[in-house]
């Protein structure tokens, strides 16, 4: 399947060498045979079509391709594919449920913490390792842990307070 946006590469030539990796993705064990030079980015966005993960730099300036690496925020544009085997990656598409918004989902929309939307998902994904290790972090704690992902559209405070509104709802959830 191609896109209008990214040209999906063809398969290697024969003569090179692949490795076959198992990763779990949002919970589903997954064997492939990739190219060891593949980043972790574009086996999520083009070998496994989770286009949530988004590419903004290739540097880790930007951390719009943030993941969860066994539970750690990682700017997957620079971590190799090869170096996720037998490891967990959580995406952004593994937050949600078919029936319910993960509750970062439902603050981002309830706070208004987007605007064009392109670097919401690593935020996300930052957001998640956050309150995973820490339940109820101040906004100082919040701002810490995103300060890794740029956002070019907004001033970063309702993106906190979504954030924060997350943490809050979760406690709740707990309760």
């Amino acid at each position: 399947m191609t896109s209008l946006y990214e040209e999906i590469p063809p398969a290697p030539p024969a003569d090179v060498p692949t490795r076959r990796v198992t990763i779990t993705v949002n919970g589903e064990k997954r064997t492939l045979d990739i190219e060891p030079r593949l980043l972790l980015s574009h086996l999520i966005r083009q070998g496994l079509q989770l286009t949530g993960t988004h590419m903004g730099c290739d540097t880790t300036g930007c951390g719009a391709c943030t993941v969860l690496l066994n539970g750690r925020p990682v700017k997957s544009c620079t971590v190799l594919a090869v170096q996720a085997d037998g490891r967990d990656v959580e995406t952004v598409e593994g937050l949600a449920s078919a029936q319910k918004l993960h509750p970062l989902q439902e603050g981002f929309k309830q706070e208004h913490g987007l605007q064009c939307g392109y670097c919401t998902p690593g935020m996300m994904m930052a957001a998640k390792a956050l309150l995973e290790r820490n339940p109820d972090p101040t906004e100082d704690e919040v701002r810490w842990a995103l300060s890794g992902n740029i956002c070019r559209c907004t001033g970063y405070q309702n993106i906190v307070k979504a954030v924060l509104w997350a943490a809050a709802r979760m406690r709740e959830q707990e309760g």
